[in-house]
């Protein structure tokens, strides 16, 4: 595997690693708080960070049939799902918030863990060539979305959007995190 492929797995046993110190560290009172830039408390916003994890295994599905179609066609589903970016915002939002009732404090690290290990496998399998394999993104859904990914774009995604999350957290009890970051 080379460096970008191992620089990838690193970054999923990292953010296992992460969520496991803010899970340990934080009390209900520090879950229930609200994170700073978003209207997700701590709790649902860790699930939301797990959950960027979760929704690659299925967006890789989707660029390996996108991938061997015509350009134009990815093009055109791209443009139909950034004009539908306010429901989507909305459902990203609502999901996350209902989600974080069943992947709570006590199930969102097991499943970190096993949906980062499913796509080590995954990712230890692929071919340059499939690596290679690309489509159009609704690059307005989020700011880690190009509006070109390959799937090796994707398997380095999930951690991108952990890290970028991980800074608005709040939670500053018990040495969890400062404000603005995660722990040094």
């Amino acid at each position: 595997m080379d460096n970008r492929l191992e620089d990838i797995v690193a970054g999923y046993e990292r953010a296992c690693g992460e969520l496991t110190e803010y899970l340990l560290a934080a009390d209900r009172a520090d879950l229930r708080r609200g994170s700073s830039g978003t209207r997700w408390t701590n709790e649902e916003l860790l699930f939301h960070m797990v959950f960027g994890y979760m929704v690659v295994r299925t967006l890789l599905t989707m660029v390996r049939l996108m991938g061997r179609l015509p350009r134009w066609w990815g093009r055109g589903f791209a443009a139909v799902l950034n004009a539908g970016t306010t429901p989507f915002d909305a459902a990203n939002y609502w999901g996350s918030r209902a989600a974080a009732l069943v992947y709570n404090r006590y199930r969102m690290g097991r499943k970190l863990e096993k949906t980062t290990q499913a796509l080590a496998r995954r990712l230890r399998r692929e071919t340059p060539a499939s690596l290679a394999l690309s489509m159009a993104f609704p690059a307005r859904w989020d700011p880690f979305f190009a509006p070109e990914m390959t799937l090796a774009d994707l398997y380095a995604y999930p951690t991108l959007h952990f890290s970028f999350h991980a800074a608005q957290l709040t939670l500053d009890q018990h040495g969890a995190c400062a404000p603005g970051g995660p722990p040094a």
